[in-house]
């Protein structure tokens, strides 16, 4: 913590505004404190291992965020991309230049985003935030579920078990893990082979359903933008990747 002190830093809010995590947590503030990057996190976002691990970007938010206590493992994957790209912006500026496709027409081209202009999603007054554990009947097969909001931590185990299985051969499972990771119930029952075969088995409307409800109460930053391309508006996703840290130079 002592060389952290030595570096200018800045406090950053988060989306969720610290509702989600526990009395005792010091994410609870809804704020974290950041460093500016150095050349010792330059060094984070190059290194070949930490980038094959697919960790580099925990990495380096370790690095940065100077808050006393704060695991990134435990924060929301929306308080995880505020801080992304809080920390993007007091390293490089907030134009981000890069490749990205339009959608109607598969045709790449380059874009400047302004990184500014990305506000936090309004958190619905008619849901309870009070603890993250959430509930939503399903539209077809009327089912009550109870979900969470995922961590890092959740994230990380997701993509462990998603490459465990593409190696064994049997394909992708990335939706139905990830179901099974936020669903805590289902209809009061929270055995974890109940969930599974419930997840296993559900109507793909109800899944549809549920993965864009989770979506709209997920506190996070909007990361899509509206631009010009070919004379027309189309809405893009704005790419994160480790170049998203790594502009060239005068860019």
């Amino acid at each position: 913590m002592a060389n952290k002190q030595k570096f200018p830093s800045e406090i950053v809010d988060l989306p969720s505004k610290g509702l989600l995590y526990p009395e005792d947590s010091p994410l609870r503030s809804g704020k974290v404190e950041i460093k500016y990057m150095t050349a010792k996190e330059e060094d984070i976002l190059t290194s070949q291992n930490l980038i094959k691990k697919g960790i580099v970007i925990d990495s380096l938010l370790k690095s940065l965020i100077m808050t006393e206590g704060v695991n990134t493992d435990d924060m929301l994957l929306g308080d995880k991309n505020a801080t992304m790209v809080a920390a993007r912006i007091l390293a490089y500026g907030a134009d981000y230049e890069c490749e990205v496709i339009n959608p109607n027409t598969g045709e790449k081209f380059k874009h400047k985003f302004d990184l500014t202009d990305c506000p936090f999603k309004e958190m619905s007054k008619d849901i309870d935030y009070s603890k993250n554990e959430f509930e939503v009947e399903l539209p077809i097969s009327k089912s009550k579920i109870t979900f969470k909001l995922l961590t890092g931590r959740d994230e990380n185990e997701i993509l462990k078990e998603v490459n465990r299985v593409k190696k064994l051969g049997a394909g992708t499972t990335e939706i139905t893990t990830r179901l099974r990771k936020v669903i805590t119930s289902v209809n009061g029952e929270t055995a974890p082979a109940t969930i599974n075969n419930f997840v296993n088995n559900m109507l793909s409307k109800d899944s549809l359903f549920l993965r864009g409800y989770i979506a709209d109460v997920t506190p996070d930053i909007d990361l899509k933008q509206e631009i010009y391309a070919e004379g027309e508006t189309v809405t893009l996703d704005i790419p994160m990747t480790v170049d998203f840290f790594w502009p060239k130079a005068g860019s």
